[in-house]
């Protein structure tokens, strides 16, 4: 027997801060994969285990409201007819919530990679806690290989937040524990951009997958201006300025409320950032909550100028048809972060940098829609980041638009006839071989530590139904030497580093193979070369680790998100970072 691939849950469309005209929650219905759910809900990538570490207490929630059993009918929505006042109270709706959310974002992920999503983890299935313990706090474990979501009293209301009830923070979580999968080593400590890139990502896919919702849009776009109407909307409410402030550009509204003591105040704005070519060499954005606000501004203003420039055309000198308005901004917003999912391929996998994303961004997106006829998507892209300093780090290929990856030089005589492109597609192994084989056109340092950290076929479609068969390989090297030794590297040593510290050079590339098995492109940072591009990398990451105790005796060698997102919600970095500033 056949059965329906999907299955439509009523969630929250931001979090319970958010109300339409009427006054009730604002709510979404939003289609997730159809599977059998043990209670919890269990599934087979994702299990709500929820257990309050604060209480020591492990809720029965997550229970089945309905039948999901997967057959050809399309199953019931559980939480369709419920008052708000039920999905509220209720923990089984939360447990659902969360486990609605991330398998939305992990759909989200696998059709824009045109593959299987996996976990950092050796596991299938992520552990999620919607009421993990009591704090304003959320965060993502790779060593718990879970989600945890904390719950917190109000000072505004009597009532109880749950972060969990929250659609851009699951969200948010969720991505991280997404990207972790996608690039074990952007957790590694390497450089204020690496470590802003983090929660730059997770905050970008959040936001725009609430804009990719039509129903969604239409609702926020202009709640709570004025002249508002339920079939149009007034054009004086769709100025860059206004829409910076609706409660659309808005990241976790309810605990920015609660955190900052102001009602409706977002935990991130960073949409109102003003543009500056200089933030990137400031010192105040060397901290990387700060510094990753900079790529969430550039990436959100080029969201609103491709939007505002489709709508000058639509509905009269004074009013935009709502569903119009809604369909254009929820499509351009589906676009974009399908092409920002996508850009992780073409990005290298150690030392990223901002200037490394934007060039994945613009390739991933030239390799499918090269014309770029509709949105001009990539020239609002290329304008806003330069407005904030992110400059691409290709200059691009003859042929390719500005910004792209070059391809690797036809003088380069890659070897194909001493591997098996079919085998090299599933084993690692092989695809070791063909490098090793390859090494000298690839630059691998012979003396440094190589392992093949991926291998992922993958089919992806274009807007124009044109279809994009890639094999995208991960692979990763790192040299282990002396303080005393880097001079002779070529690499700069840190002023004070004692000659005696060990210290490891890391490098590595993606690599992305066509269809008949040639490399396409290369991208990555060599361990070590000759240029002084490389050169600086190294000596850069070693005097930032330094200067920020990476070397001392029991430094983490990985970053805590625990920690990460508490220092965020409660502006700690931003008051410390200015009060630095001041004194210089």
């Amino acid at each position: 027997m056949s059965y329906y691939p999907t299955r439509k849950v009523t969630i929250l469309a931001l979090d319970p801060s958010v109300k339409g005209s009427d006054g009730k929650l604002l709510r979404t219905q939003v289609e997730i994969p159809n599977e059998v759910l043990d209670r919890g809900p269990r599934g087979c990538r994702v299990h709500v285990i929820d257990y309050d570490a604060t209480r020591d207490v492990l809720y029965p929630c997550g229970r089945m409201r309905v039948a999901t059993n997967c057959d050809d009918q399309l199953p019931e929505d559980p939480w369709a007819n419920t008052s708000d006042t039920e999905l509220l109270k209720s923990l089984d709706f939360h447990a659902w919530m969360t486990y609605t959310v991330i398998m939305k974002t992990l759909a989200r992920f696998e059709l824009a990679l045109g593959r299987r999503a996996s976990w950092s983890f050796g596991g299938h299935q992520i552990q999620v806690s919607p009421h993990a313990f009591s704090d304003a706090n959320a965060f993502y474990s790779d060593q718990a290989q879970g989600l945890f979501f904390g719950y917190f009293p109000s000072f505004n209301t009597r009532r109880t937040v749950f972060t969990c009830l929250s659609h851009e923070i699951v969200a948010h979580e969720t991505t991280h524990a997404l990207l972790d999968g996608l690039r074990e080593r952007y957790m590694d400590p390497s450089s204020p951009q690496q470590a802003g890139f983090h929660e730059a990502f997770a905050d970008i896919v959040a936001l725009l997958s609430v804009f990719s919702a039509q129903s969604v849009v239409a609702k926020l776009v202009d709640l709570g201006m004025k002249n508002i109407d339920n079939v149009s909307i007034d054009r004086m409410n769709l100025t860059p300025d206004k829409l910076r402030q609706s409660a659309l550009f808005g990241l976790a509204s309810e605990m920015g409320a609660e955190l900052s003591g102001i009602h409706g105040q977002a935990l991130r704005r960073s949409v109102s950032l003003p543009p500056s070519p200089d933030y990137l060499s400031s010192s105040l954005y060397q901290e990387p909550h700060m510094c990753g606000e900079v790529l969430v501004a550039a990436v959100l203003n080029a969201f609103l100028e491709i939007w505002i420039e489709r709508l000058t055309a639509v509905g009269s000198e004074s009013k935009v048809d709502r569903d119009r308005a809604s369909e254009e901004g929820a499509e351009i917003a589906d676009r974009m972060l399908t092409v920002f999912i996508r850009a992780i391929d073409y990005c290298p996998p150690t030392d990223l940098q901002f200037s490394d994303f934007a060039s994945g961004v613009l390739t991933a997106d030239w390799e499918l829609n090269p014309k770029d006829d509709k949105y001009k998507m990539r020239s609002a892209l290329r304008k806003w980041f330069a407005e904030f300093g992110i400059k691409p780090s290709s200059k691009g290929a003859i042929g390719h638009e500005p910004g792209t990856w070059e391809v690797p030089p036809a003088k380069i005589p890659f070897k194909y006839d001493r591997t098996h492109f079919e085998s090299m597609k599933a084993d690692p192994d092989e695809l070791f071989r063909f490098l090793w084989v390859n090494r000298k056109a690839f630059r691998l340092n012979e003396q440094a530590l190589t392992r093949v950290l991926s291998v992922r076929p993958c089919v992806r479609t274009g807007r124009d139904g044109f279809t994009l068969r890639e094999t995208v390989v991960e692979y990763h090297q790192q040299l282990k030497v002396f303080a005393r030794e880097l001079a002779k590297l070529g690499v700069q040593k840190p002023v004070g580093m004692p000659d005696s510290t060990e210290v490891t050079l890391y490098g590595g590339n993606a690599v992305v193979f066509d269809e008949y098995g040639h490399v396409k492109y290369n991208i990555g940072n060599s361990v070590l070369s000759s240029s002084d591009r490389h050169q600086t990398r190294q000596s850069s990451r070693l005097k930032y680790l330094w200067e920020n105790g990476a070397f001392s005796p029991g430094a983490s060698k990985m970053r805590a998100f625990a920690s990460m997102h508490r220092l965020r919600s409660t502006g700690w970095y931003r008051s410390a970072n200015i009060a630095n500033e001041e004194e210089e």
